[in-house]
């Protein structure tokens, strides 16, 4: 016998907003909100709960949504968060082009019925912790970035001033680099992961770290799904007779900058790697293509790091 509409499992969607959350259930249509507060959330997960639903989709949005993504695991309700563009570019497919709190909501709602994103577990505290001291840091290197631009420009009391605060975000950096060490050496499991990671020439900290926080699939999962993830994976472009150049896309930014950057690293005092690089260079390969194709490289050797729980040896490596 098959399932009425209204018996099979609903699904959810939620916009964000600093100070409220809009909700949908679909197929039923209800639409309500609450506040973006405790007392809110706690409201929302037992009502959410009372609908059993087959999935929640949200939005990432600048940390608004940490609080109720992590009331949502704690009761066990299956949610994923997702980018804003995938939503947004759903939302225009299926031409809704307006755009406020309950219709987002709504797109939301069907892009979890349409698409089913996979709901990925929500990180630990000691992952929490680490991936916000990340961001910390990144932000504070972008405050010295800026500070450094305007020094060249300034002059008298507010040279003076910029130099001070300069000196300041250096304080700070230093001791967010304490910091990030500590948390990393506290736990014997991501202890071991670093040193296996920073064994392989061109992994320094910052990459160690950044793949620790931001992809704890790493090790777990076949190379292919993680260049997928990190967005390192090239997507064909045809139409027709029309072959388009095959482009990466989309994943996880911060992780592929790292690997990107370890690449551009390995390419000069990684002995295999480097040799995998000047050979794609010699068969007429564009620089930024090799050294796309060398971070993928890498991250496929991270991977089995991980997995087999072996350190770097040159000899391992396949030559290319």
């Amino acid at each position: 016998m098959s399932t009425s509409l209204s018996s099979a499992p609903p699904f959810v969607g939620i916009d964000v907003g600093k100070d409220r959350l809009q909700v949908h259930v679909r197929p039923q249509g209800l639409s309500f909100q609450e506040a973006n507060d405790e007392p809110g959330i706690q409201a929302l997960v037992a009502r959410l709960a009372g609908l059993a639903p087959a999935l929640i989709v949200l939005e990432a949005t600048g940390g608004y949504q940490n609080s109720l993504v992590g009331a949502l695991a704690v009761a066990g309700l299956p949610t994923a968060v997702v980018n804003p563009r995938q939503a947004r570019r759903f939302a225009e497919a299926t031409g809704r082009l307006a755009k406020t709190d309950a219709l987002d909501a709504g797109v939301l709602a069907h892009f979890a019925e349409a698409v089913r994103p996979q709901p990925r577990p929500l990180p630990n505290a000691a992952t929490q912790e680490l991936a916000a001291l990340l961001g910390r840091r990144q932000q504070l290197l972008q405050m010295r970035i800026a500070e450094q631009q305007r020094l060249a420009t300034a002059s008298g009391a507010v040279r003076q001033g910029i130099r001070k605060h300069l000196e300041f975000l250096e304080r700070h950096l230093q001791k967010l680099e304490d910091d990030l060490d500590q948390t990393i050496r506290r736990s014997p499991v991501w202890r071991a992961k670093d040193d296996l990671l920073q064994s392989v020439p061109g992994i320094g900290p910052q990459v160690s770290r950044t793949l620790l926080a931001e992809l704890p699939e790493l090790g777990q999962l076949p190379c292919r799904r993680l260049a997928a993830l990190v967005g390192l994976a090239p997507f064909s472009r045809e139409s027709g007779r029309w072959r388009g150049q095959r482009r990466i896309y989309g994943g996880r930014a911060h992780v592929r900058a790292a690997l990107y950057q370890a690449a551009l690293v390995a390419a000069r005092f990684n002995a295999p790697l480097a040799r995998s690089y000047q050979g794609l260079l010699a068969r007429g390969k564009a620089k930024k293509v090799a050294l796309v194709a060398l971070a993928r490289r890498l991250l496929s050797i991270l991977n089995a790091l991980l997995r087999d729980r072996c350190p770097w040896d040159e000899k391992r490596v396949v030559p290319t």
